[in-house]
């Protein structure tokens, strides 16, 4: 090695801090085009540029204050990975939203966050660990998948009951009883009112149930009830 590649090397700037970059880079770039693939809110160029900023910030923090550090002057360089973390907050919030009672995006911001650590490791000559965080990504994002259908197996389906019913019959009650007794849990309710054709007040209610029965025994059950003018279920997720 030369003289100046030396002098390059030792000031933060060599071969070395280029090669962790590099994985960096690579890495990252892995982790958002496996996001691209599934089409998600941020791919490709969102999480490239994040495992990169995160390698560079921290190879500045190693590196970047060195020609004035001494006498008096000192400096925390893991100050700047805890602001990395902080600083991702403001995007992973961007990338969250809620759709109806559903919040989606988690997966997404969760996964920004690791690209992160995955950029800000190799950019600490932790490539190893930033290669094996990556692999482990994807044993999560793939590998997992079979045990997520076979919790969803165990989970209690979710579905929606919409009644119609005169107004004045105070029916609420007996409803909540009716479902609540066939052994359903009531996740939501809504209520509103409303006129048919002809002009008479009604009452309409959504309920959103969890649990396993028999639809068609509950929907009749609930129209034999006097003063019920419609029964009518769904998918949560329809609403």
């Amino acid at each position: 090695m030369s003289t100046a590649d030396r002098l390059l090397e030792l000031a933060g700037q060599g071969w070395v801090q280029l090669t962790e970059l590099a994985a960096a880079l690579l890495l990252s770039l892995a982790i958002g085009f496996e996001r691209q693939v599934q089409q998600k809110s941020a791919g490709l160029r969102t999480y490239t540029l994040v495992g990169l900023g995160s390698a560079l910030w921290v190879l500045v923090s190693k590196y970047g204050f060195s020609d004035i550090v001494g006498g008096s002057v000192s400096y925390d360089p893991s100050r700047v990975a805890a602001g990395i973390v902080s600083g991702l907050g403001f995007i992973g919030a961007g990338v969250i939203f809620m759709r109806r009672d559903t919040v989606r995006g988690l997966t997404t911001a969760a996964s920004i966050w690791l690209t992160s650590a995955v950029g800000a490791a190799a950019g600490a000559g932790l490539v190893l660990l930033a290669t094996a965080t990556t692999l482990a990504y994807f044993l999560l994002m793939y590998g997992i998948r079979p045990l997520g259908r076979l919790a969803a197996r165990f989970r209690p389906h979710v579905f929606t009951v919409r009644i119609l019913y005169e107004d004045g019959r105070g029916l609420l009650r007996d409803i909540i009883d009716a479902v609540t007794g066939a052994g359903l849990s009531v996740e939501e309710l809504r209520s509103g009112r409303r006129t048919d054709d002809a002009g008479a007040a009604l009452v309409e209610v959504v309920l959103v149930l969890a649990g396993t029965v028999d639809l068609a025994r509950l929907t009749s059950r609930l129209d034999e009830m006097a003063g019920i003018r419609g029964v009518r279920t769904g998918d949560a997720l329809d609403e």
